[in-house]
């Protein structure tokens, strides 16, 4: 979505925006607004240098090294020098959105005028992002304070023509050769920016946005797969009714009632079970109770949000240039509210997908699930039927509960005991990303369960599940004989990632 144009200003840019220049390209643009505020800020910055006392970035070491005096011939060397040695990352690539979140929010806080920067050092994080330019970044590096120093300083060295990256066509070259290839001149630092172009929270909270994105598809989905499930299982939809969800007033779980109760109208096999004498008084708690559980996760989401709003207001550097003019040393740089907000997620996230994976495994087992034969198998004992794609979703739930264990909680002092209580942000966000990944596949293992067992109950579904279910079709067979599962599984996968499962459903009834 290239012809989509987002602009970077003194104001926060709202989680859309990230969203657009992370995952679909949209070019950005510095305002007017904000090169006026970076042209006065580094007004000041400027000043500072020819300063015959400290200040800590400007003309002094970093961290434990703060009180080290730089002579004023040496201090555009510091500045390199500092993103050399703190690009210092290992482990696999990070994924190409979370890097460009990651510099696109490090611009953000550049644009605000805040740090000092001259303007052409945003203008080139502007043009690296427009020329779809990666900075390879490792996994392992960041301790979340101060900030995501280590991925930060591999997006600035990208930015000085240094290090390696990705050009737009995905091939790894260095630095240098993609700035020149898009026609970008290589920013020389000066005093202060390098230290700006790496004290921030960014890539923490890029993933936070990304991972409140994923999730405002997933939990419908999830509050889908599971109405599919009560059709699959012969429940009954009367304890989702409005007065009774209003009972307890949670917003998270009026929303999810209300998705479920929308699923299942007008759905024969509900029906059908009463007026066929319908004996339970009621479902179990994995079918019962599933608005009180999605929407718990929810308004974890909601609060999720409110922290991520915050964050994207805020303009987070160490020292910092103040409204009135000064330039002074903070704490903003510590990752606590984001990581806390991550881990708090990846507990939601876990849950969710346990949920699922109790749904799944009832409709398996016919001591539990009212007709079926045992496991769906075409012909129980010959057929395995999906057996072992519930061993599949137990494997999973069973990583996403280590994954909830949190990340924020623990510390460990660097630089010489002068950062000696750190946030684990980072970690906390990377855990997040492959639990919601994890979720993602559980859910699709359900809804895919699901279908095949609304399939076999040959009566007439609800007009959004039999929406949902003829779209999987589309990639996945009906009920038969036992055949390579794995494809299917993949396929059932891809259908809930690529949100299309989500707009099936759209498709039929309003869902918001």
């Amino acid at each position: 979505m290239r012809s989509q144009v987002v602009e970077v200003g003194t104001g926060a840019l709202t989680p859309a925006d990230v969203v657009a220049v992370a995952r679909r390209d949209a070019r950005v643009v510095l305002t007017e607004e904000s090169i006026a505020a970076m042209s006065a800020s580094r007004v000041l910055v400027e000043a500072l240098a020819e300063d015959t006392r400290p200040h800590y970035g400007v003309s002094t070491g970093f961290g434990a090294l703060a009180s080290t005096s730089i002579p004023a011939d040496l201090r555009a060397q510091l500045q390199a020098s500092l993103v050399r040695s703190h690009a210092a990352s290992s482990g696999p690539e990070v994924e190409r959105e979370v890097v460009r979140a990651l510099v696109l929010l490090r611009l953000s806080t550049l644009a605000t005028g805040r740090t000092g920067v001259r303007p052409e050092v945003a203008q080139t994080y502007a043009e690296v992002l427009n020329a779809g330019i990666t900075p390879v970044v490792g996994e392992y590096g960041s301790l979340g304070c101060s900030g995501d120093l280590a991925p930060l300083a591999h997006c600035a060295l990208a930015v000085m023509g240094e290090g390696t990256v990705r050009d737009a066509e995905g091939r790894l070259v260095s630095g240098g050769e993609a700035l020149a290839a898009s026609g970008i001149t290589p920013v020389i630092l000066r005093e202060k920016e390098g230290l700006a172009l790496i004290n921030g929270t960014d890539g923490m909270l890029g993933q936070l946005v990304l991972a409140i994105d994923d999730l405002s598809a997933l939990i419908p989905m999830a509050d889908i797969a599971a109405a599919l499930s009560i059709e699959g299982l012969r429940g009954t939809d009367t304890v989702f009714a409005a007065d009774l969800q209003a009972l307890r007033p949670h917003p998270g779980q009026a929303a999810s009632a209300a998705v479920i109760r929308t699923v299942l109208a007008d759905s024969g096999i509900v029906a059908g079970a009463r007026a066929t004498g319908f004996v339970r008084v009621q479902d179990a708690y994995s079918l019962r109770c599933a608005p009180q559980v999605h929407g718990a996760v929810r308004d974890t989401v909601a609060h999720a949000a409110l922290v991520a709003g915050r964050e994207l207001a805020s303009a987070v550097d160490n020292p910092v240039v103040t409204l009135d003019g000064r330039v002074e040393s903070n704490g903003n740089f510590h990752g606590a509210p984001v990581g806390y907000a991550l881990d708090f997620l990846a507990i939601a996230v876990a849950d969710l997908a346990s949920i699922s994976e109790r749904r799944t495994d009832r409709m398996l087992d016919p001591a539990r699930s009212h007709g079926l034969p045992a496991f769906l198998a075409d012909d129980p004992g010959v057929d395995s039927g999906h057996m072992i794609a519930q061993y599949t979703q137990a494997s999973i739930v069973s990583e996403l509960k280590r994954l909830a264990t949190p990340a924020s909680v623990d510390s460990i002092p660097t630089s010489a005991m002068q950062e000696d209580h750190v946030s684990m942000g980072w970690s906390a966000a990377r855990k997040l990303r492959r639990a919601i990944d994890g979720a993602q596949r559980v859910v699709a293992i359900e809804i895919l369960t699901a279908a095949r067992a609304i399939d076999m109950r040959a009566e007439p579904s609800s007009p959004v599940s039999a929406a949902i279910i003829a779209a999987l079709r589309e990639v996945v067979p009906g009920p038969g004989t036992d055949r390579y599962l794995a494809p299917e599984i993949a396929a059932a996968v891809e259908f809930v990632q690529s949100r299309r499962a989500l707009d099936a459903a759209c498709s039929v009834a309003d869902l918001a």
